[in-house]
């Protein structure tokens, strides 16, 4: 059990008014808010520590290498990697799906030959996977949902066959709230000799994660979800699978030796990472890693199931609000997606915003997904670990304040 009111303590962006109210930031989906354990860090790494990695022999940059190779290993042991070597840093998990997709899917899939990915899947998830099968002259397949939200397991085995060379699912859905059954899609995917590829980041955030318990064969997922900063993400990856895969990106941190017209690569993870690469970002991500395992994802997904068993009934029984994805609390996650008959979701939030709560509204870069569920665009409520109760609260008073002031012109 967590203490919220504590936690939030340590987030001196939630201790602000906006438009004359206290702030309640909901689009914890987007974006997380930083502790100051994770700024502290950042700004300890520039005044003291700042150097590239790797190459340098001076104490600076032997500093910055050991923090920088620490956090990797942080990442390993927080998925439970075999190996850090399986565990390569990006910009965010858009720049891992479109590793996986031009480094590997170049490599296993040719003409005639199968993606599968799902309705639900966040852009990030779906280009990378149309641009494959153009390029390679491949089908792309869609696994259906069913009428209450969740994955289709039935539509899963009738689209992943033995011409499945990938199938690609997000953990949970950033519009529906859904957890999907990832590590059964793995078994099914395995069975018919295609990979999977787990798009992670509405999961690494709230829940414990296992790679090798879900035999995920890559898994990728964001910083800036997760109390770490902007800019810095990571791509795990069976070992077996990297070491054939070509880099995506060539010269500095991942040369092992130049010729003149031809080099060779480093090994993993260094092979894959050109450049300068994040250094800060690394690092600070791990200090978030060591914020959350503090606190324990557990007990974060159980605050964070209390909140949807107290907010969405509340929801629910707002007459002229729909809500996407299950209806029952203990199949939903933090994500609530909603919408107020006969109000343009971008005017629900506008509305949400004056009285000082923060939400999302828009398509959510699911667009196959809302059309697929009839809406062009929803509103969303998140919630992360310093959300309370008080602040689910002032989200059902701002919606129904909403909502008087629409149907009659005044609060």
């Amino acid at each position: 059990m967590i203490n919220a009111d504590k936690i939030r303590q340590q987030f001196p962006i939630l201790f602000q008014e906006v438009n004359d109210e206290p702030l309640v930031y909901l689009d914890n989906a987007a974006t997380t808010q930083k502790p100051t354990a994770v700024l502290d860090k950042l700004t300890y790494y520039y005044e003291h520590d700042n150097a590239n990695v790797h190459r340098g022999v001076h104490t600076l940059a032997e500093r910055a290498t050991k923090d920088y190779e620490a956090a990797r290993e942080k990442v390993r042991a927080f998925i439970n990697a075999k190996e850090t070597a399986e565990t390569l840093f990006t910009r965010g998990t858009t720049t891992s799906l479109n590793w996986v997709a031009k480094s590997y899917g170049d490599l296993a899939v040719e003409a005639g030959d199968e993606i599968v990915i799902s309705y639900m899947e966040h852009h990030s998830n779906i280009i990378p996977w149309q641009q494959l099968a153009e390029r390679k002259g491949a089908t792309l397949k869609y696994i259906e949902i069913t009428a209450d939200g969740f994955l289709d397991m039935e539509s899963a085995k009738q689209q992943i066959t033995d011409k499945t060379k990938i199938v690609s699912i997000a953990h949970v859905s950033n519009v529906l709230g859904v957890i999907n059954p990832v590590a059964e899609l793995a078994k099914l995917a395995h069975s018919h000799g295609a990979v999977l590829v787990v798009d992670g980041a509405q999961a690494v955030p709230h829940m414990p994660v296992d790679v090798q318990a879900i035999d995920a064969d890559f898994y990728a997922f964001s910083g800036h979800k997760m109390c770490g900063p902007t800019g810095i993400g990571v791509l795990y990856g069976k070992r077996e699978l990297l070491d054939q895969m070509e880099p995506m990106e060539y010269g500095g941190e991942m040369i092992d030796f130049v010729n003149l017209y031809d080099s060779t690569w480093k090994e993993l993870p260094w092979k894959f990472e050109a450049g300068t690469p994040n250094i800060a970002g690394a690092i600070a991500l791990g200090a978030a890693i060591d914020f959350l395992t503090e606190i324990g994802l557990e007990d974060i997904h159980q605050h964070e199931a209390e909140l949807v068993a107290y907010v969405l009934p509340k929801l629910l029984a707002i007459e002229g609000l729909t809500v996407y994805g299950p209806q029952d609390p203990a199949h939903h996650t933090g994500v609530l997606a909603f919408n107020l008959d006969g109000l343009h979701p971008h005017d629900t939030a506008t509305a949400l915003d004056m009285e000082g709560v923060a939400v999302r509204a828009g398509h959510h870069c699911a667009q196959p997904l809302l059309k697929y569920l009839d809406v062009s665009a929803t509103a969303r409520a998140s919630f992360y670990l310093y959300n309370t109760k008080a602040d689910a609260d002032r989200l059902i008073e701002a919606i129904l304040a909403t909502k008087e002031f629409f149907q009659h012109g005044s609060i």
